[in-house]
């Protein structure tokens, strides 16, 4: 009776360091507020209405994807081809989750919320984290970096084109962001195998294609990683066999 009770209560025992993940989503927000305000900005020059940009930034929430949604949306292309595209350009995030499942919140609700706020650097954030952290922060980080993206989107809508004359390329702050928290995983983990198998696909990719350069690239590393998967597992088999 007492362990079917421990189970119940269990989703229920997890404590979350609210302080501890907003000065942890701090470093994002350095560069979600000049992206996410560059993409209010966007949306605005593009005439999106201000409540389809808020859904976009709530219920979408991918900086690339919402970039890459604004001139589908304004040419008035189909649902199907916006959903198409947006699932490609996200196809990454559902290997996103896998690493970091024995870390995610007990609750369902908040598990749901953090397999879906799980972006590059959310997840870049997390996988920097110690192992005995991880749960405690994951909800509190994915919530205020989605927060941030949030209120640059707001304040970028309102602003308008205004700010997109006064300072131009304000979107390559989101590329800015992807490279330096790319550095700050790579001092904290120290693997090189991502590294390179991100510039070889993508050099293998450039090859046949620019206009699906992401997408290609994206199929290569997902292959690589397989193949180097397998390769890990027969080795280990085999090793065991031999033992």
């Amino acid at each position: 009776m007492t362990t079917r009770s421990n189970e119940l209560n269990q989703p229920f025992e997890t404590n979350y360091d609210w302080v501890e993940g907003f000065k942890k989503s701090l470093p994002v927000a350095m560069g979600y507020l000049p992206a996410g305000i560059a993409f209010g900005v966007l949306a605005q020059v593009a005439g999106i209405p201000i409540w389809a940009v808020m859904m976009l930034s709530i219920v979408l929430y991918a900086g690339a994807a919402q970039y890459a949604c604004l001139p589908m949306l304004s040419a008035g292309l189909p649902i199907g081809n916006i959903a198409t595209n947006i699932a490609a350009i996200n196809l990454r995030h559902v290997f996103y989750g896998m690493p970091l499942l024995n870390y995610l919140p007990k609750q369902k609700l908040a598990k749901a919320y953090c397999l879906f706020a799980l972006t590059d650097e959310t997840f870049s954030v997390i996988t920097s984290l110690p192992n005995e952290s991880k749960q405690a922060l994951m909800l509190p980080i994915s919530l205020f970096n989605q927060s941030w993206w949030v209120l640059a989107s707001l304040v970028g809508v309102i602003i308008g084109g205004a700010l997109s004359d006064l300072v131009p390329h304000l979107d390559f702050a989101l590329v800015c962001l992807f490279a330096i928290l790319a550095y700050e995983q790579f001092q904290s983990i120290k693997r090189y195998f991502p590294i390179v198998i991100a510039v070889v696909s993508l050099a293998i990719a450039s090859l046949f294609t620019s206009n699906w350069l992401l997408l290609v690239a994206i199929t290569i590393c997902m292959v690589m990683i397989l193949v180097r998967g397998i390769w890990t597992q027969h080795n280990v088999t085999g090793g065991t066999h031999e033992q």
